[in-house]
């Protein structure tokens, strides 16, 4: 169920910033006049800029780049993702908290973010740094209604809207290395992580997380990652508005993910290829039984990427560790 402060944020913003009365307020929200003058003051406490005025009402006259559950339901425009928002200043995992919220029953498209994570993680165990207020920390709650085999392709297109966001909204231009990393001039910039938890031929649900360096500077890095990681105000030179980002992620995936469901993954693979990092180049890849040198051509529908070997011709690879940085 809504929030009455959701309610009622959404209510001044359909005012097109003129003033709303308190009593109309008061009898949309069926609470009482002084209650709206309470929630008022717990919108001032998150850094927004309320204008009340006698015999006028109330209007919201600036809102804050400061991540909370109001500002991020201020001007979301979603109609699944994101209704119900999680927020947590500092967590272990923003993935942590969305297993145990679905394992409680949250709903499809509850949204978990965190301004910061104690212990991130990305990939194959991997620790990701999420410093305070510098990124965007964010886990999603999905009950997709497709088999458990085709969840590998929710990384996929989770990437994609990344990469859109990211080329519409700022001058950075990423690239896709498969199957869950962002990078900006060759260094990684965001990563995606899905997990899932399934019967055999039904997904319970998906916690999807991303992870996107966005403020950070050089010396917000550990030494170990600093040649290896950018983010997008190093790459654009400009600082960028994290609530703002996180919004219209949110709306791009809704909209993506709503497409995937009734068209299937087609479109979504040729814009992965669109991205895809190195696509047509030759790449290495190790795995537990073999050292294979082949071009990188794409990615097939189950997610798998596709390469071309001059003695085995096509082939499908699951997983394995990619030399990328060959010279």
């Amino acid at each position: 169920m809504e929030s009455t402060r959701y309610r009622l944020i959404e209510l001044l913003e359909t005012s097109n910033h003129q003033y709303v009365s308190g009593q109309f307020l008061s009898e949309k929200l069926n609470i009482s006049r002084s209650a709206i003058w309470k929630h008022m003051k717990e919108l001032e406490k998150d850094g927004y800029l309320i204008e009340g005025v006698r015999r006028k009402g109330y209007r919201i006259a600036g809102s804050p780049d400061k991540v909370s559950e109001n500002t991020l339901h201020w001007g979301l425009q979603t109609k699944w993702l994101g209704k119900n928002i999680i927020h947590k200043t500092t967590t272990n995992s923003t993935q942590q908290v969305a297993h145990q919220a679905a394992r409680d029953n949250a709903e499809h498209g509850t949204v978990i973010i965190a301004d910061e994570q104690t212990r991130g993680k990305g990939r194959m165990a991997r620790q990701w740094h999420s410093t305070r207020n510098k990124g965007i920390w964010m886990s999603m709650i999905l009950r997709p209604s497709i088999p458990p085999a085709a969840a590998p392709q929710l990384t996929l297109l989770a990437a994609t809207v990344l990469a859109d966001v990211i080329t519409k909204y700022t001058s950075a231009e990423p690239k896709i290395k498969w199957p869950n990393d962002l990078l900006v001039n060759d260094k990684k910039t965001a990563g995606i992580l899905t997990e899932m938890q399934a019967e055999q031929d039904r997904i319970q649900y998906i916690a999807a997380g991303i992870g996107i360096n966005v403020n950070h500077s050089n010396n917000d890095f550990p030494e170990d990652i600093s040649n290896k990681a950018t983010s997008l105000k190093l790459e654009t030179g400009e600082d960028q508005q994290i609530v703002q980002i996180i919004q219209k992620i949110l709306m791009s995936f809704e909209k993506a993910y709503d497409s995937f469901i009734q068209d299937g993954f087609s479109d979504v693979k040729n814009k992965w290829e669109s991205y895809g990092y190195k696509i047509g180049e030759a790449i290495r890849i190790r795995t537990n039984s073999e050292l294979l040198d082949a071009t990188f051509t794409g990615i097939a529908e189950d997610g798998a990427l596709i390469v071309q070997s001059e003695t085995d011709g096509p082939r499908r690879i699951y997983s394995g560790e990619i030399e990328w940085f060959r010279k």
